[in-house]
């Protein structure tokens, strides 16, 4: 039965643990922190109880990709270390003598078992209710911002991908026997994803027939990275570098092929909030979403704290409506009245500039000499590179053939903003604007220490699941912190 397979088996060698493992081990304060049966809650449906082979607990499968997150482990790495390291047997409750998991196994959950598009915000939820259990989460500010995770795939071709891949692990090779030069194979003549694919298997093989090279760090990571990489996205290599991912704009001058998320902070810096989108979509358009996640959570939301993105009309709206303070800059670009046509054109706050709905960004913008009709405000026109526009699978609808120019023209309305205009400019609206840097820290802790600088699989999907565990990490370890003060 799957409610047994979580049950530690009776060991003579149990009491190891009191000995290698310490009280204040890392691992040792997660397993104190929160009963993990959350997970088997919600995940038994996805299992047959009566029927088929015995499959792993579905909370030591979760504990799995913990690990994984927490150390920055390719699931081979995983598992060879989770077969030798104590303080990660104690972590997954299994007897010191126990064996592991097959890494596949954990490929399979990852696609199979823990894909429901709430999943994030389920693993969210439960560490706030940790963070209330244990009253260190107590704020009633939310700080939001966005953070960009590139595209494992980082907008180049299927081909170059590989080449890129199998380049470090010879590299590698070669750094402890040069003379494996002569044993790799020829590079492929063909330049089609089928022939680096099979190139790129055929490298692969003649590093794993040579055992000694095993016993180097460096190369058995790169190995399993590649081979990683080959197995969880053959499909998506054959079809496209990464289907979802979409170049976003941090600046007018600098862009990534890859991800947002969107995320809502406390003053604690436990994460209540997260939305995964992809790279091109603008950040104001997430604050009430994420308020409203905040509130579900179990947050009393009543001041929020964002940059210039969040100071879109609707959003000063929302926040009038709902009692919400808006500790939010105004941009005379993005708090505009009326747009011309319709909404599907998005204003990147970091350039200055509108990005259409194809991820293009315009080259340059003045304001117009002519006035807005019927009132006094003045507009400003956007322009796009024509030949990207001639071109553009969207063009239909929004480029006219034979036009010389494309522009997005906006009209703005700064006096309808008089009031929060007035309310930027006090000292209590400056000092609460200063704790906006938490959030920035808490994305730089995201990449920095748990690989939220790119993704690591394709697809919106995959990334969801990669922000769950990232979030719900370092939520974990943000709790342990504050719980020691």
């Amino acid at each position: 039965m799957l409610e047994r397979q979580m049950t530690m088996n009776v060991s003579g060698y149990s009491n190891l643990y009191d000995l290698i493992v310490p009280e204040d081990h890392f691992l040792r304060q997660v397993n104190g922190l929160m009963d993990f049966t959350f997970i088997y809650e919600n995940l038994k449906d996805k299992y047959c109880h009566d029927n088929g082979r015995n499959a792993v607990h579905p909370i030591r499968m979760f504990k799995y990709l913990f690990l994984k997150t927490t150390y920055q482990l390719s699931d081979k790495d995983l598992v060879a270390r989770a077969r030798v390291d104590m303080s990660f047997k104690y972590f997954l409750e299994l007897a010191p003598e126990d064996d592991v998991i097959d890494s596949s196994t954990l490929a399979h959950f990852r696609k199979q078992r823990v894909n429901d598009d709430d999943f994030l915000d389920f693993l969210i939820d439960k560490t706030v209710q940790v963070a209330y259990e244990n009253k260190v989460l107590q704020s009633s500010t939310l700080i939001v911002d966005s953070t960009h995770t590139k595209s494992k795939y980082n907008h180049v071709t299927p081909q170059e991908v590989l080449r890129s891949r199998s380049k470090n692990l010879r590299k590698a090779v070669y750094a402890h026997d040069e003379s494996m030069k002569k044993k790799m194979p020829s590079k492929p003549k063909e330049d089609t994803v089928e022939a680096e694919i099979e190139y790129t298997q055929k490298v692969m093989e003649v590093v794993e027939s040579q055992s000694s090279l095993s016993s180097y760090p460096k190369v058995q990571e790169s190995l399993n990275l590649l081979k990683e990489t080959v197995e969880d996205d053959l499909e998506h290599l054959q079809l496209s570098q990464d289907p979802d991912a979409k170049v976003g704009h941090k600046s007018a001058d600098s862009s990534f092929f890859g991800y947002k998320t969107h995320l809502g902070m406390s003053e604690e810096r436990i994460i209540t909030a997260a939305t995964t989108t992809t790279g091109e979509k603008s950040d104001g358009k997430y604050l009430q979403s994420l308020i409203e996640k905040s509130k579900k959570s179990g947050m009393d939301v009543d001041t929020v704290i964002g940059d210039a993105a969040y100071s879109e009309k609707k959003n000063l709206i929302y926040a009038n409506d709902h009692e919400v303070t808006l500790i939010s800059r105004l941009n005379s670009s993005i708090t505009h009245g009326t747009r011309k046509k319709d909404q599907t054109f998005e204003f990147n706050k970091d350039a200055g500039m509108y990005v259409c709905p194809a991820g293009h960004m315009a080259t340059h913008k003045r304001k117009d000499s002519r006035k807005a009709s019927g009132n006094k405000s003045e507009r400003i026109r956007y322009f796009f590179d024509i030949d990207q526009c001639k071109t553009c699978p969207l063009r239909e609808g929004c480029y006219q053939d034979g036009a010389k120019s494309k522009t997005y023209t906006v009209t703005i309305q700064s006096h309808q903003h008089q009031e929060q205009a007035e309310f930027q400019e006090t000292e209590a609206f400056k000092e609460q604007a200063r704790q906006r840097y938490k959030i920035e820290a808490k994305n730089s802790e995201l990449k920095h220490r748990h690989g939220y600088d790119i993704a690591s699989s394709s697809g919106l999907k995959g990334m969801e699941l990669q922000a769950a565990m990232a979030i719900f990490t370092v939520n974990i370890k943000r709790i342990l912190k504050l719980m020691e003060k």
